[in-house]
């Protein structure tokens, strides 16, 4: 597999961190890949738990549906949000519910499903952790069928061992190619993931889920110091972030651009401005969004309802609807403000 530039959360004093008001994410523990001995790629073979709320599973369906990986790799969707300290088990946990009723829909939601990888029909995320003696809870989970069991739970390196086993596994054809054989480009990919990572996609939780305010404070302006960088570098009329093809950076950035205007710039108090105030950004949204399977890989309503519905009061806002609704603006690039 392609080397991967690290970027996971650094663990240095991780609890006094915490303690003094900063969000750090821990590391995932399941780490083997498809193409070892024990994991062959496969068409069929292989299954995904994700929720849609969930920015690091967003990756993940999206480098499905972009490598045309529907059809071989299944998959089963948990309810954006998770069971309340009412629930026999605990609070916290993700669960496999369709007939949970959504309070912004006032209905179930249709790409909810129950759990079907693991042919026991488990009720929890956490359950599937626990056949294998884990106490781990997240979600996205690469599960195998066959060996019946847990091969990955780290986002970017599951969207590194689909793109490189696309082909065994059963994907499109014509599929972009994620990670480039350019060992230049490779370079410049990394240093872009690398920032991405840290400012924009880890960023926006620093910002979010910080209770310091000079922690925020760091978070917001290294956030936003960041979207001007990606939209200048998008001034020069290039089409995605490293050229004019479709690559890993580009499909690691969109969850969050995704989830901005309609969510982050509440929810997580990255309101210095929408991306709909960068022209060029905006429209490398706008263009990403229309890709092949890219909007059928995500749902707003899913990231509203997840993010909202276990915030504050539980109340999920209606809006933005100016100047007008979202993801429906996302096939209107030209809303972004004029240059």
């Amino acid at each position: 597999m392609t080397k991967e530039i690290s970027t996971e959360e650094d663990q240095t004093k991780a609890i006094e961190r915490r303690a003094q008001g900063e969000f750090v994410r821990g590391l995932s523990g399941f780490r083997h890949a498809i193409g070892e001995p024990d994991f062959p790629p496969e068409p069929g073979r292989y299954h995904l738990f994700v929720a849609l709320n969930c920015p690091w599973c967003h990756r993940v369906t999206l480098a499905r549906a972009v490598l045309g990986l529907q059809a071989s790799i299944t998959m089963d969707v948990a309810f954006p949000n998770r069971t309340s300290e009412a629930d026999p088990t605990g609070p916290n946990l993700w669960e496999f519910a369709p007939h949970r009723i959504a309070s912004l829909t006032s209905a179930i939601l249709p790409e909810c499903t129950l759990e079907t990888g693991t042919s026991e029909g488990l009720r929890l995320a956490k359950q599937i952790y626990q056949r294998e003696g884990s106490d781990e809870q997240s979600v996205p989970i690469l599960y195998d069928k066959t060996a019946g069991r847990i091969v990955n739970n780290e986002s970017a390196e599951i969207i590194r061992m689909l793109d490189l086993h696309s082909e065994a596994l059963g994907g499109d054809a014509q599929r972009p190619i994620l990670v480039p054989d350019d060992l230049a480009l490779q370079s410049y990919m990394g240093a872009l993931n690398e920032r991405i990572y840290v400012t924009i996609n880890n960023g926006a939780y620093k910002a979010g889920f910080s209770s310091d305010q000079a922690v925020y404070a760091k978070a917001f302006k290294a956030y936003f110091e960041t979207l001007a960088f990606l939209d200048a570098l998008l001034s020069d009329g290039r089409a995605f972030l490293t050229g004019e093809v479709f690559t890993e950076a580009d499909l690691r950035l969109f969850p969050t651009l995704y989830r901005h205007d309609p969510v982050y710039y509440l929810r997580m108090k990255l309101n210095g401005a929408r991306i709909l105030d960068y022209p060029h950004l905006w429209r490398w949204l706008c263009r990403v969004y229309a890709l092949d399977g890219v909007a059928d890989a995500g749902s707003l309503v899913h990231c509203r309802q997840g993010y909202f519905g276990r915030s504050w009061n539980g109340v999920v806002p209606l809006g933005p609807q100016m100047p007008m609704s979202y993801p429906e603006a996302f096939r209107h690039p030209d809303l972004g403000c004029k240059i």
